[in-house]
């Protein structure tokens, strides 16, 4: 198979599993978590590391913001040998109770995107696959976390969540919004392939607060050590895949 135009990787050079983080930087705290890493390629938004976590081969790739860009590296991985995409992000909390470092496991994300809507209708659901959900939240369990488990929304428009979207969601009791998961859900589902999120908190939109509002960084700092726990939760349920 030829090698993908934008992953710039071919058949052979990832593995089953894959975890996608946004940020290219994530890829390189995920792997610092690793058994060891080794870079396979780089370009534009997308960092394609492979890495060993305690005996289990892995691929991380980064997918860059919303979901046109990570149906790109669904897509891409898919048609190389990935079989299982984890999202390992960030989220702001839709809900009053929920601070800023709190975990959320996606049980089903609202599709407020348009990519997702280009395959298939709006009404279709975008849900994680069963084993990874589990995964993810037996993972929490076994390291003691806290976290959220429930239903979540994928939005296009991060600058224009207005309180009468967010008042809408709060509503619903959706309990936080992100960019990427609805697609990445749906995407794996079409093609009979798994997948699942977990997300760290870094803003609460019901509070008023965004991601970098209380911050000079894009996150801040108890949103960034709780990434970490993210993470090691993440790797700790590929071990159970």
């Amino acid at each position: 198979m030829a090698k993908q135009p934008h992953l710039l990787v071919e058949e052979g050079d990832v593995h089953e599993v894959a975890v996608i983080p946004g940020d290219p930087g994530r890829v390189d705290r995920i792997a610092d978590l690793c058994d060891d890493s080794e870079v396979v390629a780089q370009n534009r938004e997308y960092k394609v590391v492979n890495a060993t976590y305690e005996g289990v081969a892995l691929t991380i790739c980064s997918t860059g913001i919303g979901c046109p860009s990570a149906a790109i590296a669904v897509e891409e991985l898919s048609r190389v040998g990935v079989e299982t995409f984890v999202r390992c992000g960030t989220c702001g909390a839709l809900q009053p109770d929920m601070e800023v470092g709190d975990m959320v496991v996606a049980t089903g994300a609202a599709k407020e995107e348009g990519t997702s809507k280009r395959y298939e209708s709006a009404n279709y659901p975008a849900v994680p696959d069963y084993d990874v959900l589990t995964g993810l939240v037996g993972a929490a369990e076994e390291n003691g976390e806290e976290i959220h488990v429930g239903p979540i929304v994928s939005d296009d428009a991060f600058y224009n969540e207005d309180d009468e979207y967010v008042a809408d969601w709060n509503d619903a009791n959706l309990l936080a919004i992100e960019m990427e998961a609805a697609t990445v859900f749906s995407l794996a589902r079409r093609k009979g392939l798994a997948a699942g999120a977990i997300c760290t908190v870094d803003g609460n939109l019901v509070a008023g607060s965004q991601k970098g509002a209380d911050s000079d960084d894009e996150l801040p700092a108890k949103a960034k050590d709780n990434v970490e726990r993210a993470i090691r939760i993440t790797l700790n349920a590929i071990t159970s895949l």
